[in-house]
Parts: C-alpha cells; sequence; structure tokens
C-alpha cells in the first residue's frame, strides 16, 4: 500500500510484522536501562510477528537477539537462519553475563484458536518463569506485549514480579503510536 499511496502508510499490526509494538518495547528498554548499548534481548517462544520485528530491529541497530522457539514455530521464511530444535534455557544465560531482556508472547495468537491444545503441548519449556529469569542477569527486564495468558508463556510470578516491565512496555505503546502519527502528520521525516 505504502508504495502506491500519497499519504503515509503505518503498518500499525499484520500476521507478518508488528513494527510499532517493537519500537514501543525499545522506548521501554531504553527508559529503563538508559540505552541500548551492548543489548543482549532473548526472545522465547513464538516465532511470531513480533519476534520477527524484534529480528528487524537488531537488524537495524546491531544489538544482539537471541530466539528460543520449539521447532514448527521458527520465524517465517529467511527472517531467520539455522535455527532448529533449541531449549529456552540454554539461550537465556549464555554470552556476557545473559540477557538485558527476556521477551515474550502468547503461544496462541488471535486466529490460531483451533491449534491451541497442539500449541499448548509443543510450547512445554518454553515458559517464562523465575528458573529462566534466574538465567539472565540479575537486573533483566521482562516483556510481554499483552495481553498474557498467565501459567502458559509465563508465569504470574514473573508477569507481576519486580523485573517486569510490561505495564509500561503498554503505556508507551500509547506514546510511541502518537509520536509516529505527529511525525507522520508534520512530515517532519
Amino acid at each position: 500500500m505504502a508504495r502506491w499511496s500519497d499519504i503515509p502508510v503505518i503498518n500499525a499490526l499484520t500476521d507478518q510484522h508488528h513494527p510499532c509494538q517493537v519500537l514501543s518495547d525499545l522506548m521501554t528498554v531504553k527508559e529503563k536501562r538508559g540505552g541500548l548499548n551492548e543489548l543482549q534481548v532473548a526472545w522465547v517462544g513464538d516465532g511470531n510477528n513480533v519476534a520477527q520485528s524484534w529480528i528487524d530491529a537488531a537488524r537495524v541497530l546491531g544489538f544482539r537477539l537471541t530466539l528460543a522457539c520449539p521447532e514448527g514455530y521458527e520465524p517465517s521464511g529467511d527472517v531467520m537462519e539455522g535455527s532448529g530444535k533449541t531449549s529456552a534455557w540454554c539461550m537465556i544465560g549464555q554470552g556476557r553475563g545473559g540477557a538485558h531482556v527476556i521477551n515474550t508472547d502468547v503461544w496462541t495468537s488471535m486466529g490460531q484458536d483451533q491449534e491451541m491444545e497442539r500449541r499448548l503441548r509443543d510450547f512445554q519449556g518454553f515458559q517464562v518463569d523465575s528458573r529462566l529469569l534466574a538465567l539472565a542477569r540479575p537486573e533483566a527486564l521482562v516483556m510481554h506485549c499483552l495481553p498474557a495468558h498467565r501459567g502458559e508463556e509465563i508465569t504470574e510470578e514473573v508477569l507481576e514480579g519486580p523485573n517486569s516491565v510490561v505495564f509500561d512496555q503498554a503505556e508507551n505503546k500509547m506514546h510511541l503510536h502518537q509520536a509516529v502519527l505527529e511525525k507522520l502528520i508534520l512530515r517532519k521525516i
């Protein structure tokens, strides 16, 4: 649409990408950490639209992103190379002291309701819980784009815990979207 339109087109959400979500996530990380320097992000769960947008952000900004996705749920196409069977447990603590950010999303997204039972089985071991969080840096931020299915992709303890920034993340989504609209409306690109 953007190619043929004479007005700005914003990708707020598609099945393949969710760039506005990730921009607001990065805003939250910057706000909480003071910057994105030497950032290490771990994505745990479905290689969905949010994960694919995190891959795009890592390529543009140069931070380290590690994805832990069950086999068959990796990001689509050639977005990510060399995936395969990977345990979430070995990914979070690896390299330079562990992840600064652990991020996840629901195991079953809108429109996938018929896959719910299979996904609940396939995603076992890919839950953000206190054992997984213990492998990250002590100050690691826990993110989730909400709404969360407590007890599935993330435990109540971690979602409501001191490392969780999910509600600040949700608030920042509103502010970031307003900033994108202002930038495009005022044409200060």
